[in-house]
């Protein structure tokens, strides 16, 4: 086998023994670092009151969806009336790309978020209610649903129809938002972000506890 020759190295040596030399960052990826389709808003929540409406809100309903799998949901926001929601209202269309074709593919059904006006009356008067009544005097909101993410866990490479705002509740170091080549880290502190998913994005939860954020649509 060939060895590389110290006295006479190529690019690959040279630019090795440079990476070497310096140590990554370890401190700031504990941060939030905007970058290109994911911003922090100046809006801001009470972290404890949030938390504090999880726990009211999960006495009163429970997430659906298969939670040992990594997803778990409950919506905060409906269609007028509408009191039992379907299972796509949970998830919605989007588009990925599935194998080594890299064509893409749609997957489930369209869901008109235009239509998801009405708060969900069984949370009236938590704090959620508080937070959808602050959104929607800035924004048009569509479905707003709290969504949970399992430990060791990740979700699809995919793109939305529409962007979202993200409020993290519950959150952990290694929980990771990705947009296109963006990755940073959203702390739990009761900020709001905005993440622009109609580029290729996932979500994903390295910590040892579940990850829980309120998302909300905006639509289009």
């Amino acid at each position: 086998m060939t060895q590389a020759n110290p006295t006479s190295p190529d690019n690959d040596v040279t630019n090795m023994q440079a990476w070497l030399s310096e140590m990554p960052d370890t401190a700031s990826v504990a941060n939030f670092v905007p970058g290109p389709g994911i911003h922090k808003l100046e809006l801001k929540f009470d972290i404890d009151r949030l938390r504090d409406a999880l726990d009211i809100a999960l006495e009163r309903t429970e997430f659906k969806g298969d939670r040992s799998a990594g997803f778990g949901a409950f919506s905060l926001t409906r269609r007028p009336g509408v009191e039992v929601e379907a299972a796509n209202d949970l998830s919605g269309l989007f588009h990925t790309r599935v194998d080594d074709s890299y064509e893409e593919v749609v997957r489930e059904e369209e869901v008109n978020e235009h239509a998801f006006t009405e708060f969900v009356p069984k949370f009236e008067g938590t704090y959620f209610e508080e937070v959808h009544r602050e959104l929607t005097t800035r924004f048009k909101i569509g479905r707003m649903r709290v969504l949970s993410k399992g430990l060791y866990n990740c979700n699809s490479w995919h793109r939305d129809p529409e962007p979202r705002l993200h409020i993290p509740i519950i959150s952990n170091p290694g929980s990771l938002f990705i947009v296109n080549h963006h990755v940073t880290h959203l702390p739990a502190d009761g900020s709001v972000y905005f993440t622009d998913t109609r580029g290729y994005h996932t979500a994903l939860n390295g910590g040892e506890s579940h990850r829980v954020h309120i998302v909300a649509a905006l639509p289009l």
